[in-house]
C-alpha cells in the first residue's frame, strides 16, 4: 500500500518536533537553537523540542546539528491535538 504524496500547502504549516542528537549539547551553542526546549538525556542523548515554522526552517534546524558535527538519531513530527 503506497501514501498519497504530501499537498504542497503541507510543508507550509507550522509543527511540533522532535529532533534527537546523539551526545549533549554544550550550553555555548543552546543559542543557536533558540525557540527549542533542549533537554539533555541520561542515556547521554540532546532532545530538541518545539514548534517550527516551515520545512525551510526544519531543514535549517537540521543543517544546524550537522555542522556541530552531532550525529542527528531522529526526527519525529509530533501531532498536536
Amino acid at each position: 500500500m503506497t501514501t498519497p504524496p504530501a499537498s504542497p500547502e503541507d510543508h507550509h504549516e507550522p509543527g511540533r518536533y522532535e529532533i534527537r542528537i546523539r551526545g549533549h549539547l554544550e550550553k555555548r551553542w543552546a543559542d543557536r537553537f533558540e525557540g527549542l526546549t533542549i533537554t539533555l538525556e541520561d542515556n547521554g542523548d540532546t532532545l530538541l523540542t518545539g514548534s517550527v515554522i516551515d520545512q525551510a526552517a526544519l531543514h535549517g534546524l537540521l543543517r544546524k546539528v550537522r555542522d556541530l558535527g552531532l550525529p542527528l538519531v531522529s526526527v519525529n513530527h509530533i501531532e498536536v491535538d
